[in-house]
């Protein structure tokens, strides 16, 4: 029997309820996280929370200053907070648990019919999985990341960021342009790929029964890892091509 994501079809276009499901709560875990982080701060006496959203904002800043100064990258803080939380909260999502359900033609969620893979009657349908492992989540984010890139190059840097498309030579005008689009392709694909990797390689490891417990404890505690590897790699090179595009120099 197949194993597949829920998914329904509204207005011509597909959407994938674990995907969204995963996405509010995500947002939510967020969300919770700042507030109690800044719940009673202190100077004095600050709490464990404050102190772990500290870290967080020290590190961030860390990272800002090693593509620009930070009197230029300031601005970007509150970004680079809001993008490593969120994805390494997405990223770790999907590693505890699996929610699977069978459903059989004619299915329903909330009065929307379920798709079922195309000759097929029934499916295991699986309800939870990290929202990074999905590409159009993945591209999503990368899509903001490239638009605010472009926004702040043009309000910021405008002659020097037009004026890169064609250096050194105008002929390389192309090149510079294909250059731009290969960027938020490899930064969303890096995140989407090695996520959802991660979660192919669980399900067929939770497969083997009692004698994947092992390997099982040892990969989850690998994905924590790359999970972790991959919210820092997508926040450093969104502070790089930040600075590229508002810092004249770099181009």
């Amino acid at each position: 029997m197949d194993h597949v994501f829920p998914e329904v079809h509204l207005g011509g276009i597909r959407f994938d309820l674990a995907a969204i499901i995963t996405i509010v709560i995500t947002s939510i875990i967020v969300f919770v996280l700042a507030r109690l982080a800044v719940r009673n701060a202190s100077v004095t006496n600050p709490t464990k929370m404050q102190n772990f959203l500290e870290w967080v904002i020290e590190f961030v800043i860390n990272l800002i200053g090693t593509s620009m100064d930070l009197k230029k990258g300031r601005p970007y803080l509150t970004l680079g907070i809001a993008l490593i939380m969120y994805i390494f909260v997405a990223n770790m999502l999907g590693l505890p648990l699996g929610i699977v359900t069978e459903a059989h033609h004619g299915a329903t969620f909330l009065g929307m019919d379920l798709v079922l893979p195309d000759g097929k009657d029934e499916a295991h349908i699986s309800w939870w999985k990290s929202p990074t492992a999905d590409v159009a989540v993945a591209g999503a984010l990368m899509a903001i990341v490239i638009l605010l890139t472009h926004i702040e190059g043009l309000r910021r840097n405008r002659k020097h960021y037009l004026k890169h498309y064609f250096e050194p030579y105008i002929p390389f005008f192309p090149l510079n342009v294909i250059k731009e689009v290969s960027k938020p392709l490899s930064l969303s694909l890096r995140l989407y790929g090695n996520i959802f990797a991660g979660e192919v390689m669980i399900s067929v490891i939770m497969g083997l029964g009692w004698v994947g417990i092992v390997p099982l404890v040892i990969w989850q505690g690998f994905s924590m890892f790359i999970g972790a590897i991959q919210a820092f790699v997508f926040v450093m090179l969104t502070m790089v091509y930040m600075s590229q595009a508002i810092i004249h120099e770099d181009h």
